[in-house]
């Protein structure tokens, strides 16, 4: 570690700013930029604009982690939301639809984060591409889902994909298959910025490459980086002078996202007149989800607040169900005008995330990134709006993949509803085992995707294949043990079984 990184780590922890944490402060900063600078000279004449931006943004990103000190949130600050800030959905529903639903559509766009790999599903490439349902994928799913709008509603709502540098090409591939679709689709990729040595505080990268051995230098900072990157790429100027006034942001892996249109309509014609710039979709905590964002009242302002920003002693508190009743779902309403507004004051504030890793090498470095959802108390009249959990179906494991390629839904359009023959609406928990991680390895396990519709609960470990046409129900566990194997047969009906090593079945 350089004697200014341990100077400086041992400064910070010491309470208010002296002199000498200020004048170690400044010499990061300052070794910062001169090896920024080293980097940007390398970077080819087509690239320097676009590489100053990025490493611009990184720079002041870089100030601020340097300015803060502990946890973002004062615990003692934090309040319940008042009522009105956070609305049920059944009232934005019963509010109805204009017969001008058209109109209020052709003034929406898209955007979908399209920046994460397929890496924790063991697949290579954009997570986008991975097949979930009939051999669609999730872009698919997505494009399919709009086109349908544009069909039926006569409109030309466009998608947006916001790649990284790591999905980009493989993407703009792909897109070659919808040019006859009837949606326009637009890209753009958010910024690039170099990994930090934990140690030395100082940049990895030697120079802007990033291939060979300098793949992990470089890092997507994030998705709160959509604000910066969307009006750099020039499409915010362009989307507000054709008339958007609205973008509708979230994850591609979240097959609930769909385009709500009381949503919608409840934006372009608020009740109480007053604009509304920015609503965040949450929906009720269950046991599973005690590590999303949740939205409170701080200093007067709605404010996400992150598991990563709690004091260590008030965590537990934070995961409680009955205090804190609900989380974000990344499904996000924002103003473009707003968007524009903020950028050009530099007025849009989100926590740094400081998001540790370790390289294959064993070398410990940070990467500074920052939540979209965290800019809620930039933007003027936010609000929160509960909506079903059914708009929050993310697939971020095979176990989540079991469910949506099962008969629990069915697909109309490129939108998965949960079947009416279920006869409760909630979703089982699934819990799949390692064996089970990659996508090709929870393929081969199955001969066909088990009926499901009257499942609650499911545990499977260890080597178990599922044969053809094999039902579940109610709790399922099925374990086997190191050396065993069990191949549940087709047409199998396991109702409230334990199925364990040596194929004995169990009532339980």
């Amino acid at each position: 570690m350089s004697s200014f990184a341990k100077d400086y780590s041992k400064a910070m922890s010491q309470a208010g700013t002296s002199p000498f944490q200020e004048a170690i402060r400044q010499e990061l900063e300052y070794s910062m930029k001169v090896e920024l600078d080293k980097i940007l000279a390398t970077a080819p004449q087509n690239e320097l604009e676009h590489t100053k931006k990025d490493l611009e943004g990184f720079k002041k990103l870089f100030h601020r982690f340097l300015q803060e000190k502990g946890p973002s949130v004062d615990w003692g600050k934090i309040q319940r939301p008042p009522e009105d800030s956070i609305q049920p959905y059944e009232k934005i529903k019963a509010r109805g639809l204009p017969d001008n639903i058209a109109s209020v559509l052709n003034k929406l766009v898209v955007v979908k984060l399209n920046g994460g790999l397929g890496t924790s599903m063991g697949c290579k490439g954009p997570k986008s591409l991975i097949g979930v349902r009939n051999e669609n994928t999730f872009l698919d799913l997505t494009v399919q889902q709009i086109e349908h709008l544009n069909k039926t509603y006569n409109t030309d709502v466009p998608l947006v994909l916001m790649n990284s540098f790591n999905t980009d090409e493989d993407t703009k591939k792909i897109l070659q298959k919808y040019s006859h679709s009837r949606v326009k689709i637009y890209t753009f990729n958010q910024s690039r910025y170099p990994r930090i040595n934990k140690e030395s505080l100082l940049p990895i990268a030697k120079d802007v490459s990033y291939s060979g051995e300098n793949t992990e230098a470089w890092y997507p900072p994030g998705h709160g980086d959509i604000y910066a990157s969307f009006y750099n790429s020039g499409l915010l100027d362009n989307f507000i002078t054709e008339g958007k006034e609205y973008i509708f942001v979230s994850n591609i892996d979240n097959l609930g996202a769909t385009v709500d249109l009381y949503i919608l309509n409840h934006l372009m014609n608020s009740p109480n007149g007053k604009c509304c710039e920015f609503v965040m979709e949450v929906t009720n905590k269950t046991r599973a989800d005690v590590k999303g964002g949740t939205l409170t009242q701080y200093e007067n302002k709605l404010r996400l607040v992150e598991i990563a920003q709690v004091p260590k002693a008030h965590v537990d508190e934070f995961k409680s169900v009955s205090k804190f009743k609900i989380f974000n779902t990344n499904n996000l309403w924002i103003s473009l005008t707003a968007i524009k507004r903020l950028q050009e004051q530099n007025a849009i504030d989100m926590e740094i995330i400081v998001n540790p890793k370790t390289l294959d090498g064993g070398l410990n470095v940070i990467q500074l990134e920052t939540a979209v959802g965290a800019a809620v108390k930039s933007f003027e009249n936010s609000l929160g709006i509960n909506v079903p959990r059914s708009r929050f179906l993310p697939v971020k494991t095979t176990s989540d993949l079991l469910l949506v390629m099962s008969n629990l839904y069915s697909l109309n359009a490129g939108s998965l509803t949960m079947s009416e023959k279920r006869e409760f609406p909630t979703v089982p928990l699934v819990k799949l085992g390692s064996s089970f991680t990659k996508v090709q390895d929870y393929l081969r396990r199955f001969e066909s995707i088990p009926d499901m519709l009257e499942l609650d609960h499911l545990t499977v470990s260890g080597d178990v294949t599922f044969g053809k046409n094999v039902a579940l129900k109610g709790t399922v566990i099925i374990i086997a043990n190191h050396g065993d194997r069990i191949d549940i047969p087709p047409g199998a009906v396991l109702e409230n079984k334990i199925v364990s090593g040596n194929l004995r079945i169990l009532d339980h």
